[in-house]
């Protein structure tokens, strides 16, 4: 059965050019000029997937996703943006996007992400612990009052981490310099986890149940 794809983008020409691409790639579309018309569309039907224009006339696209994501609505969403810069990204993926693309982009892109956030859909991604996030490959440290940062970590460092919260618990291999260095950087921007040496296993990363240190 065809997937059915929601456009929702104040942009009449875009909205109707990416419909025909769409469809010519054999999915069904659904259109929306607004966040509010959006809604009255999801109120009626499912779809499997919503592209999502961040900048719009009334309700902008980050407050529409946020509201839909507070309601317990897990359709996957692409957003959509002119607007450029990582901190853009940052906030699209914390407010519940799923992915992220910047204008201008090809068809082709689209298709191939809208339809790995559809198969993909359902499938538990690693969960990172509370004060960190993982995007475009890089791990950054967030917090209720600071703009997200960078933590900067080496290749071997990063490894190690994605390894470590895959899931949060696991035990890890590891060589014992870089763990050390691991465990001292998080340390230093982060309370609520550690590293704990298992001896004789490796590493695992253990979450202590305490905020981010927020002055780090």
């Amino acid at each position: 059965m065809n997937k059915t794809i929601l456009i929702i983008d104040d942009d009449e020409v875009l909205r109707r050019a990416l419909g025909r691409g769409l469809r010519a790639q054999e999915f069904n579309v659904l259109t929306a000029q607004s966040a509010e018309m959006a809604t009255q569309i999801l109120q009626r039907m499912r779809v499997d997937a919503i592209v999502l224009d961040r900048m719009m006339e009334g309700m902008d696209g980050l407050t529409f996703l946020r509201g839909i994501r507070d309601a317990g609505d897990s359709t996957p969403v692409i957003m959509l943006t002119a607007m450029t810069g990582p901190e853009n990204a940052i906030d699209g993926l914390a407010g519940g996007a799923d992915d992220y693309l910047a204008k201008p982009f090809q068809l082709r892109e689209l298709v191939l992400r809208l339809n790995n956030i559809i198969r993909t859909r359902g499938v538990p991604s690693p969960q990172t612990p509370h004060g960190l996030m993982f995007i475009d490959n890089e791990f950054f440290v967030k917090s209720d009052t600071d703009a997200p940062r960078a933590l900067m970590l080496s290749g071997e460092e990063k490894k190690l981490l994605l390894r470590l919260i895959s899931p949060v618990g696991n035990i890890v291999h590891a060589a014992p310099m870089v763990a050390k260095r691991l465990r001292g950087k998080l340390n230093s921007v982060l309370s609520n986890i550690d590293i704990m040496t298992i001896r004789g296993r490796g590493y695992k990363l253990v979450n202590l149940n305490a905020a981010p240190k927020q002055n780090a």
